[in-house]
């Protein structure tokens, strides 16, 4: 687009925001043009950060009018290119969201906008002996609209739930400017679930710009208990066992040798270094339940063929028990020029074949990938290492990672648990969704957005790119999935 429209576009959306909350000059787009998928850059058309809902909807509507792509963003710290602009689109970015508007701990609720960030939540409800459950490793940067947007989880969904399990109200701007609210505070609510609907939606139906969150009691009693495997594939029997016995842990994490000795170095959790993995168990409630439910996880741990098992005897122990595993990426860049984090699900009885298949991929790809992730509901994060510097490199670390995603449906598994498809798992729906459900999914986008202009190209392919995916596997002599056929 030229610079006389961009100029235009600007002045238009000038008439109901302030200039000063409109960024235009290449030095302030740049830190806007990726999310935390850094493979992949663009550089906006224009950056706006309005702040009111007046604002973000005079915004909207200039676009929709005009035809301009919009990419809404929250902190960037989405791992799939979510939030990666579009080149002659606007990035309306939420920052300036950032107020927690109530808290009603009869209701155990918060009213909170979108830019204000995760663990805030928690801190906010602390004194009242409530906190916010849904705990992502980078809640003390993402913010809640990106979790709503991501269907975000953590260390604790396991048994609290991810966030659509966690939010009972979105107020939220259409394409047109519209505000509508979705969901109420009463337990249910006639009609069609459109809250699920836009929880996990990725920006393409709708902007979020008000969030109610439920808060939960603080449990009386928490401890870990830390389960130590000479074997990978032996703590994911542990996994399967554990969950088998009728237990629910408050979180049920895994770390293998590679980020066990990343976390280690880098936050001195007390780890065992030499350990091929680690299950992170944590059970919570009161006494009695935590004490019967500690000894019959270390017997089942110990029937898996545990090493060793270790308890949190203080909260300082517990919370650095966790401060390692929510520290694991961080920690994993500082052995590493680039990583490329994958996120895929799959079910909880294909962990030990998945891991030991993961190991011969990294092997045939010559690319080391160090495993951390949510091993009680089977949502995956292998971490691959590579050096970026090396177009070569890069190249094989994407085709592993897909090949890595591929094997997920393959198990009957899902292509993501948390992190979205974005831009990066695009080609991935065509192998997990037939041609029929893809159309479904375009109706849907049509019915909130029918000019296509909320986040175009993420998150549903077309079927014409699906059908050239499909071409392009058949060539390589690759079709591990009937419905491919049928693009």
């Amino acid at each position: 687009m030229t610079d006389d429209a961009t100029r235009a576009l600007r002045d238009a959306i000038a008439r109901g925001v302030p200039e000063r909350l409109i960024l235009a000059d290449i030095e302030d787009l740049r830190p806007y043009e990726c999310d935390g998928l850094t493979a992949y850059r663009t550089v906006p058309r224009l950056v706006v950060l309005p702040e009111t809902a007046e604002q973000a909807a005079h915004v909207l509507a200039t676009c929709h009018e005009r035809g301009v792509p919009v990419v809404a963003r929250g902190a960037g710290t989405g791992l799939s290119g979510g939030a990666m602009p579009h080149a002659d689109g606007v990035v309306l970015s939420l920052a300036k969201f950032n107020r927690i508007l109530g808290i009603d701990p009869q209701n155990r609720t918060a009213r909170v906008q979108p830019g204000v960030r995760n663990v805030a939540i928690s801190q906010a409800a602390a004194p009242l002996g409530l906190y916010y459950a849904p705990d992502p490793s980078s809640q003390i940067a993402c913010t809640i609209g990106g979790n709503v947007a991501e269907n975000a989880g953590g260390v604790h969904c396991l048994k609290y739930g991810l966030t659509v399990h966690n939010i009972v109200a979105l107020d939220v701007l259409t394409i047109t400017g519209e505000r509508l609210t979705i969901g109420a505070g009463a337990l249910d609510q006639p009609g069609y679930d459109l809250l699920a609907l836009l929880t996990g939606s990725e920006g393409m139906l709708a902007v979020i710009v008000e969030v109610t969150v439920k808060l939960l009691p603080k449990p009386q009693v928490a401890q870990v208990v830390m389960g130590v495997y000479d074997r990978v594939d032996a703590a994911g029997v542990a996994v399967g066992r554990i969950i088998a016995a009728g237990i629910t842990p408050g979180g049920l994490e895994m770390m293998d040798n590679g980020c066990i000795r990343a976390a280690e170095d880098y936050l001195h959790a007390g780890y065992p270094v030499e350990a091929a993995a680690i299950l992170l168990c944590e059970l919570d409630g009161t006494a009695e339940e935590v004490a019967e439910d500690l000894a019959r996880v270390e017997a089942l741990m110990r029937d898996a063929g545990a090493s060793d098992i270790r308890i949190s005897q203080s909260e300082e122990e517990r919370l650095r028990f966790w401060a390692g595993r929510k520290a694991a990426f961080p920690a994993v860049g500082r052995i590493s020029p680039d990583y490329y984090c994958m996120d895929g699900t799959i079910p909880r009885k294909e962990l030990p074949n998945v891991l030991n298949r993961i190991e011969a991929l990294s092997q045939r790809y010559g690319l080391p990938v160090v495993n951390v992730f949510h091993a009680g509901d089977g949502n995956l994060h292998p971490l691959i290492l590579f050096n970026g510097g090396d177009p070569a490199q890069l190249h094989r670390a994407e085709q592993l990672g897909g090949e890595i995603l591929e094997l997920c449906v393959e198990v009957g598994g899902a292509i993501t648990g948390e992190h979205g498809v974005g831009f990066e798992k695009i080609n991935q729906m065509c192998s997990q969704f037939a041609k029929d459900e893809l159309v479904q999914f375009h109706a849907l986008k049509a019915a909130f957005d029918p000019k296509g202009l909320l986040n175009p190209g993420k998150a549903v392919p077309t079927l014409a790119r699906c059908a050239e995916y499909g071409a392009m596997r058949i060539s390589h002599g690759e079709l591990p999935f009937p419905e491919l056929e049928r693009f």
